[in-house]
């Protein structure tokens, strides 16, 4: 991969395109203004909502509440220093390893994963959040270990290697801090990728330009007409949630997140509840849930599945028998990819979970600990490969 720079200038700024915005906009959408906007209607309703609890059977009967229930179920808490308690334990184990035997570890799967990779071009595609760096408290200090970023960088160096998050483009950068790699954010809607001549004519929001050390790139923005609704989305949840003991709001740019991880399980439902009621006014956006948090982004037919797909045709690596498409994530943003490489086995998806999930990955790993040992293999592998390629 050609983007061995130095790390004082991230490829991480939108390129300013000649002759059209700064982001691609389409014009239609920037007559989108604050005289349209619902904003006022929206608080109106909301503060009407947090009222009366009779307008949370709408979280209760469209299935949202058992949904974020379901999306990091609490463990069983048993009283200290009981048998009971290591009892449970076990049987979490076992039921784990029971488990495991429909998603073996990937580790303990390496030499089979490597007969797949035989004769063929390895692309790695990573999330960040529960994969490279653990799932803490504060999404802001989700930070990665040196010796990941150490291992990242190395597995970059062999193989196409591409972060796809659900984070902003910039923040994702701004904690791996890796100019060797491509980023995607907001899910795969904000990406920058290489470059080329075939992208502009399937994807009609790719802008060619050049990055801040003047190399050729790839800037795709599928959703940029919905970045005022976006913003309008975000600044109403901060209003209405802030009175919610825990509850943090983020703007990915092209999404916006609402975390309960901290919120007290009683008010998960006036979460939803709020997010369910802000999505009334905004019928182009639509709602996702993942790991104890919500998700809303822009109602168009694209996830980090087509996200891969779209790093792959700029790779040049699409419609090809001699590439291995190698996808790792915890999340269930993650299972588009996974079905993407699951579908005629065009590539390997690895889950990680030490827990038990329905995935349509085919591989699991346990955390980011045994994500690192992983890439630590597969470029200790292409090393030995390389080098005895050289003595042939």
């Amino acid at each position: 991969m050609d983007l061995n720079s130095s790390l004082d200038s991230p490829v991480i700024n939108d390129p300013v395109p000649s002759n059209k915005s700064r982001l691609g906009m389409n014009s239609n959408l920037r007559a989108y203004s604050q005289q349209d906007s619902p904003l006022s209607q929206v608080k109106y309703s909301l503060s009407n909502s947090r009222k009366s609890m009779g307008g949370l059977d709408d979280v209760r009967s469209n299935g949202w509440l058992d949904a974020m229930k379901a999306s990091s179920p609490p463990r069983k808490k048993l009283p200290k220093g009981s048998n009971a308690q290591v009892a449970s334990i076990d049987y979490d184990i076992e039921d784990y390893y029971s488990w495991m035997l429909q998603y073996p570890s990937a580790l303990d799967s390496f030499d089979k994963i490597i007969e797949l990779a035989e004769d063929k071009k390895i692309a790695i595609f990573l999330d960040y959040d529960g994969t490279l760096s653990p799932i803490v408290d504060d999404p802001d200090c989700a930070f990665m270990s040196e010796s990941m970023r150490k291992t990242v960088r190395s597995v970059a160096k062999y193989f196409p290697t591409a972060i796809i998050s659900g984070r902003n483009r910039d923040k994702v950068f701004d904690l791996v801090k890796l100019t060797e790699l491509y980023y995607a954010g907001s899910h795969g809607m904000d990406i920058i990728g290489p470059v080329s001549e075939n992208l502009s004519k399937n994807h009609p929001n790719s802008v060619k330009s050049t990055d801040e050390q003047g190399k050729e790139i790839t800037l795709f923005q599928p959703a940029s007409e919905f970045l005022p609704m976006i913003d309008e989305v975000f600044r109403t949840l901060i209003e209405t949630t802030k009175d919610i003991e825990g509850a943090k709001v983020e703007n990915h740019k092209f999404c916006v997140s609402v975390h309960y991880r901290n919120v007290e399980e009683s008010n998960w439902i006036t979460i939803g509840q709020l997010v369910h009621d802000t999505l009334k006014n905004y019928p182009r956006l639509r709602s996702t849930h993942g790991r104890k948090v919500l998700e809303v982004r822009p109602g168009i037919d694209w996830n980090k599945g087509k996200a891969v797909e779209f790093l792959l045709e700029s790779l040049g690596l699409t419609d090809r028998n001699d590439v291995l498409p190698i996808y790792i994530g915890d999340d269930k943003t993650d299972e588009d990819a996974f079905k993407v490489l699951r579908e005629n086995n065009r590539g390997c998806g690895i889950l990680v979970s030490s827990v038990r999930k329905e995935s349509s990955a085919f591989y699991s790993l346990q955390d980011p600990n045994e994500v690192m040992k992983f890439l630590q293999l597969l470029v200790n592998w292409k090393r030995q490969h390389e080098k005895n390629q050289g003595k042939n």
